[in-house]
């Protein structure tokens, strides 16, 4: 198997990709961007995933690149993409408790694995690459040795996992969470509610022989092997509609240091207008699950950390460490007081372990006379409030958010018209989900 080639997990590489994508970006890339082709063919891809999930390369950056070479209507595509994995975090930040909800079945599940043999062979067989169903065991073992799987085998894949083997979706949301290079909570766990029928309630997403057939070009042909229907998974409590969280204004002229996570590699431009007296870099992405943690996953986040505190350091001539190993609030708190600081910045973290972590440092910054302040970017603060239900209520605004970024003109218009198969879910989701 030849490894997706995702190279070094710095903003340098990411920009490198970026450059090399934008000219595919646009009619090509709609054409050809469900095939699956296999590992070592992925140049139909922008393979800009893992680096946009870290903000190596942020979404403004990659929306001005493509906006360069191509018109709003020719890039539509592929601006949806950008603008899904937007949608999902904004969702999230508005349902929190899909993520609480998550975990706790993911510590239960996990403790049933042993004591239940059968559940337990079905789940190593599934991520061991073991089934027998071809395409899905070559898709496990290419996620755990590259961290990656194209986006429309993940579809597949999560199909398969809860309707063909009946196995928990979280169960495999926890699975490609721990060994995806992009794998971020809110992406991740709202795909797999929404191919469970959770999502969108009682809307699934059924992996087809012939789609699969289709779209690997003839790698692959499961047939007899998948279920033929899939039946919705439900929750007793659909979670709630929630306020956007509010987010911290650097409005101060007060000594302070930087604290760099996963979340946002690139703080240097733009999150601050003013030199920190020191930057450290941490990371969280071993707590992502209880389960161990994919090399490749962790290498990633650990190298796209470390770049980005060698990069800020530089850029604001300030003192800089990094934690190689997963941190604790007690080594933010030291550091913070032998930086003789009383304010630490960051970047604002949408739900997820990152987020789990700062609510627990920030109380015990605060315990020490130091406080806590979560910067949020305008990309960000911009797109959330349109995600409290649909997508294609964002994506309606897609035109007004790019002009309030500044990212278009008032004359340029991008398409956000929506085939039949949009406009069902949009009424199906409309009708079911909370107002």
């Amino acid at each position: 198997m030849t490894p997706y080639a995702v190279s070094e997990p710095d903003r340098e590489t990411g920009l490198a990709r970026l450059a090399n994508f934008v000219p595919a970006a646009g009619p090509q890339y709609a054409k050809t961007r469900n095939f699956d082709f296999g590992p070592g063919r992925r140049g139909n891809t922008s393979a800009l995933s893992p680096y946009i999930r870290h903000r190596l390369v942020s979404e403004t950056e990659v929306l001005a690149a493509v906006f360069g070479m191509h018109s709003p209507r020719e890039a539509g595509k592929f601006v949806d993409e950008v603008f899904w994995r937007t949608y999902f975090k904004g969702w999230l930040e508005h349902h929190p408790g899909a993520w609480a909800d998550y975990q706790d079945s993911v510590r239960r599940l996990v403790s049933e694995l042993e004591s239940d043999p059968s559940l337990l062979d079905r789940y190593n067989s599934a991520t061991a690459g073991n089934t027998g169903i071809d395409c899905f065991d070559a898709w496990a073992k290419e996620l755990v040795a590259t961290g990656y799987l194209h986006n429309h085998a993940r579809m597949w894949f999560a199909s398969i996992w809860v309707f063909t083997l009946q196995l928990p979706w979280q169960l495999g949301a926890d699975f490609f969470l721990r060994h995806l290079l992009d794998g971020d909570p809110a992406s991740n766990t709202c795909s797999w509610r929404w191919v469970s029928g959770l999502h969108t309630p009682g809307k699934t997403y059924l992996a087809r022989v012939s789609n699969i057939v289709n779209y690997t070009d003839g790698r692959f042909n499961p047939q007899g092997q998948l279920a033929t229907d899939a039946i919705p998974r439900t929750e007793s409590t659909p979670p709630s509609l929630a306020a956007l969280p509010a987010a911290d204004l650097l409005d101060f002229d007060d000594r302070f240091a930087l604290l760099i996570t996963e979340e946002d590699c690139s703080p240097e431009l733009g999150l601050i207008d003013r030199a920190p007296e020191a930057v450290l870099g941490l990371v969280t992405t071993r707590r992502r699950s209880i389960v161990p943690v994919g090399v490749p996953a962790y290498t990633f986040a650990m190298g796209a950390v470390k770049d980005a505190v060698s990069r800020s350091a530089r850029s604001f001539k300030a003192t800089s460490a990094l934690v190689e190993a997963d941190y604790r609030c007690d080594d933010l708190v030291d550091w913070a007081l032998s930086s003789n600081v009383k304010t630490v910045v960051t970047s604002y973290a949408p739900v997820g372990p990152v987020a789990d972590f700062l609510a627990t440092a920030a109380e015990q910054l605060a315990e020490r006379g130091v406080r806590l302040l979560r910067v949020r970017r305008a990309f960000d603060s911009t797109c959330w409030p349109h995600a409290t239900h649909g997508y294609f209520r964002l994506k309606k605004a897609i035109p007004g958010i790019l002009r309030d970024l500044g990212l278009l003109s008032a004359d340029d218009q991008p398409d956000v018209s929506m085939n039949r198969i949009e406009k069902q879910a949009t009424a199906v989701a409309m009708k079911r989900m909370p107002r």
